[in-house]
């Protein structure tokens, strides 16, 4: 049940209270469960304004026919005074139409609650640990990270305002052989600001020009001990500055898209405090864990393949295609044997998980599933854990792909992208496709002004409103007013029609964990509205402020002003400023 009574809860709890006159008549036996009862738009508005499933959910164990029980819902249904008609449809469904009074009712509501209209407990404050962006601490954050950023940090917010408590956690990868290359690679210009001719840097180490800082500030606290010393006296020193100084430039990186985490776990501490030993032996106490032999790859085996008895993971018993190794011929860890101890430790304080990874880690998905099922599920119900997956974006230039940047030696950097075309741009338009669907982010096209631009389209409705209420008070000193709401017409209630879903969108977004359904429900909101004012242009009865009629206009413009408070709020949502004039 959401926080606030809104016309589609409080129509579910007209239905429960049918159900239950029902059940006390002898109709319906009781206790049956209503979980999968749904009240919500038919697909086709032409059938009513609400539509419910409960005759289909609640027939077959009431042992009746599903349009024998949609006849004694309708029944008591149709007694309700907002309700004008109820009708079954096909098998069973029920149809209702409401009278204008209960979507001026709801007009009311968005007005009352403001900003927390769509504000929901259903989360009841469960925590959810929302992992994201995670990039390995080896350079500035570039437009690849920027996509699955946003989606994790709208995500987190939309969680938060449905009734979640929000952990915002970033894991940085610095125990592995990336960081040992950014050391080496510091090195280099460490010794370049000693004033040494490096020359071209060498093949397999960072070029990028985001290293010439971290070596000017290494020579300046060391001075040249270490120029000529072998790598063993400063290679783990340089990985740890070099580390600092990475995890530094990302948090400004993040900055700039108002992205902020609560927490950053580290590999490196995870490892050294024993977390992967802690697991490993958790797991092999429950045979989950043994020594055996990984098969041949598929295909032609290559000529130095040998068979090497590895601590192997159980995870074909949890739906896996083969037991994975979590620990490397040498003894260290693998990734996947870290990251297991990693979300083991996550799930100790969280009720739920969340992972937003790169398209291009598909392949492990199913192994850290297995891994999370086992290590929560030994004694109940495995912690709820999901992996949204987000592709790549491809970055163009009046449809020409963007050549790549000096400073970062290989990529086009987040914050250069930002600097062009701002942190709303770049946040609406990756919640604009699906994560899941490839994506183009276009610099010219991000920032036209032009209906075929979402991210245009939805702040002009904003500003669109904010202009129309200066217009009311400029030509009469007309105000938005509830007083006179009966006289808005059919194409005025259809707009709020639409706007009376932002509730149900909200927690079936959270529901599916897909931030994205906020920017497609303003999309749709937007065109909507954009729709209606433009119908003043050839009906001047239809324009929002008329001077010959006060009473009409002043409803018109309370109209309007809901219409913007929904698109401040799902704006809120995503991280982007609602502008008020354009």
């Amino acid at each position: 049940m959401s926080k606030t009574q809104t016309l589609y809860t409080a129509f579910a709890g007209h239905l429960s209270a049918a159900l239950d006159a029902l059940e006390a008549a002898g109709t319906l036996p009781g206790g049956l469960k209503r979980g999968a009862i749904t009240v919500e738009p038919p697909r086709d508005t032409s059938h009513g304004d609400l539509s419910t499933n409960a005759a289909m959910v609640l027939s077959k164990p009431a042992g009746m026919k599903p349009r024998d029980l949609a006849e004694a819902l309708v029944a008591e249904l149709s007694k309700l005074e907002a309700v004008t008609s109820a009708e079954i449809a096909g098998p069973g469904f029920i149809n209702l139409r409401l009278a204008p009074a209960a979507w001026l009712a709801e007009l009311r509501t968005i007005a009352a609650l403001g900003a927390d209209y769509g504000r929901s407990d259903m989360g009841g404050g469960r925590i959810v640990n929302v992992e994201y962006v995670s990039a390995n601490p080896t350079g500035p954050m570039h437009m690849g990270h920027c996509r699955g950023a946003v989606v994790g940090d709208a995500l987190a917010a939309l969680l938060e305002f449905a009734g979640h408590k929000v952990v915002r956690e970033y894991y940085v990868n610095d125990a592995g052989a990336q960081v040992q290359v950014l050391a080496r690679s510091a090195h280099v210009r460490y010794r370049e600001a000693l004033g040494e001719d490096v020359g071209a840097i060498p093949e397999g180490l960072y070029p990028g020009d985001y290293l010439v800082p971290v070596g000017q500030a290494l020579a300046a606290e060391f001075g040249d001990r270490y120029a000529a010393a072998p790598e063993s006296e400063w290679l783990a020193l340089f990985r740890e500055k070099a580390v600092a100084a990475m995890l530094v430039m990302i948090r400004q990186d993040l900055a700039l898209l108002g992205i902020h985490h609560d927490l950053f776990s580290s590999e490196a501490e995870l490892q050294a405090s024993g977390k992967p030993d802690e697991a490993e032996a958790w797991l092999r106490s429950r045979g989950l864990v043994y020594d055996g032999v990984l098969e041949a790859p598929k295909g032609k085996t290559p000529e130095d393949w040998e068979p090497v008895e590895l601590p192997l993971f159980r995870s074909t018993r949890f739906g896996d295609d083969q037991d994975r190794p979590i620990r490397k011929s040498d003894g260290t860890w693998t990734y996947f044997g870290a990251d297991l101890a990693y979300h083991f430790q996550k799930a100790q304080s969280a009720d739920a998980l969340v992972d937003i990874w790169g398209a291009d880690h598909a392949g492990t998905v199913k192994r850290i599933k297995a891994a999370v099922a086992a290590m929560t599920g030994a004694e109940g119900e495995p912690t709820p854990f999901e992996i949204k997956l987000v592709q790549m974006v491809q970055l163009l230039r009046d449809g020409e792909p963007v050549k790549m940047s000096k400073r970062s030696g290989n990529f086009v950097t987040l914050a250069e992208v930002v600097t062009e075309v701002g942190k709303d741009v770049v946040r609406f338009t990756m919640l604009t496709r699906k994560p899941e669907a490839q994506m183009d982010f276009d610099f010219a096209k991000v920032v036209e002004a032009s209906k075929d631009n979402p991210v245009f389209y939805v702040q002009y409705a904003n500003a669109r409103v904010h202009s129309t209420l200066r217009k009311g008070v400029a030509e009469g000193d007309f105000r938005p007013s509830a007083e006179n709401l009966e006289l808005l017409g059919e194409e005025e209630l259809e707009l709020v029609k639409l706007a009376a879903q932002f509730p149900r969108i909200v927690e079936a977004a959270a529901a599916a964990r897909e931030a994205h359904r906020i920017a497609f429900f303003l999309g749709d909101l937007a065109a909507a509205f954009h729709g209606y004012w433009n119908l003043g242009n050839d009906r001047v009865e239809k324009r929002f402020v008329n001077a010959g009629d006060r009473k009409l206009t002043e409803a018109r413009l309370f109209l309007a002003a809901q219409i913007g408070q929904l698109v401040r709020n799902g704006l809120a949502l995503l991280g982007v400023e609602a502008v008020e004039e354009m």
